[in-house]
């Protein structure tokens, strides 16, 4: 089986690199709204992306962390490439 990351695990690379949300509960239904709706900005996106890198090997522009949801997709998608 190949390893997924989680919501779960996103929100706290998320935490980790530009904070809670000043906006709106990370721990609510957030798969669908925007890193912007959240609140964060380009800088914090750049962030996240460089983290991801770091953690998990997955290069993903911060222009192409829109959701959450599409996020997750993205990174699963990109490790099981990795993986096969």
């Amino acid at each position: 089986m190949v390893p997924q990351i989680s919501l779960a695990q996103l929100v706290s690379i998320v935490r980790e690199c530009a904070g809670d949300s000043d906006v709106h509960d990370l721990d609510s239904d957030i798969l669908d709204l925007t890193f912007a709706d959240l609140g964060y900005d380009s800088l914090a996106l750049l962030e996240i992306s460089a983290k991801l890198e770091q953690d998990l090997g997955v290069s993903i522009p911060e222009d192409e962390i829109r959701t959450p949801r599409t996020t997750l997709r993205i990174i699963n998608e990109k490790i099981a490439e990795e993986a096969a």
